[in-house]
């Protein structure tokens, strides 16, 4: 996937100096201290969209589970603290990104998450469930090239839940992933923003 912005959180490698940042955030019950920095989604609070997923997705059953986009690696902490005996893994394009997810475990003394950019991620791996809070203004070509490549590592039995702002076009991403053969429910909506579960049609 090309990224043409080098400023934005999808970028490979952010161009802004870097300016570290700590915060500490109560979701679901669990308190967390979170890495931010400049050119990484989510560096000065939890977002509400991330916020959403984390506080209403159901917790994940089996044993890899996958933080899609893990910007500064709030999802994969919170996965690692509901199911910590589960190999995790968060992935993202952006350096910098991986580098404050690895601060963000770090500072939550959290063992069970592999920090990776998505070439690094073994082709045979497959993941039992997926959170991510997609990156929408990747813009709609380069999402849905995203989506496809990730949800086709779902196991059989394996879900996704999509945190996907309503006027961001949640419908159409259902639309368009039930026309890809996917199961997609709502499985909740709060702040204009809606989860979709996406599962393999049995």
């Amino acid at each position: 996937m090309v990224m043409s912005t080098p400023d934005h959180y999808f970028a490979e490698q952010p161009s802004s100096s870097s300016a570290p940042t700590t915060y500490e955030v109560t979701v679901r019950k669990l308190q967390l201290i979170l890495a931010g920095d400049r050119g990484v989604f989510n560096q000065g609070d939890l977002d509400w969209g991330t916020r959403v997923l984390i506080e209403n997705a159901d917790v994940p059953t089996g044993g890899v589970l996958l933080d899609l986009g893990c910007g500064g690696g709030a999802i994969a902490a919170a996965l690692a603290k509901l199911r910590p005996d589960a190999e995790i893994w968060a992935v993202d394009v952006n350096e910098r990104a991986r580098e404050v997810t690895q601060r963000t475990l770090a500072l939550n003394s959290i063992g069970n998450v592999r920090v990776a950019s998505p070439d690094e991620v073994p082709r045979d791996l497959r993941f039992d469930a997926v959170w991510s809070n997609p990156p929408i203004r990747i813009g709609k070509s380069e999402l849905h090239q995203l989506l496809e490549t990730w949800l086709a590592r779902l196991t059989p039995a394996g879900v996704a839940d999509l945190v996907v702002h309503k006027n961001l076009g949640s419908d159409s991403l259902a639309k368009w992933l039930g026309g890809l053969g996917y199961a997609v429910q709502r499985h909740t909506s709060k702040q204009g923003y809606r989860i979709l579960h996406v599962s393999h049609i049995v």
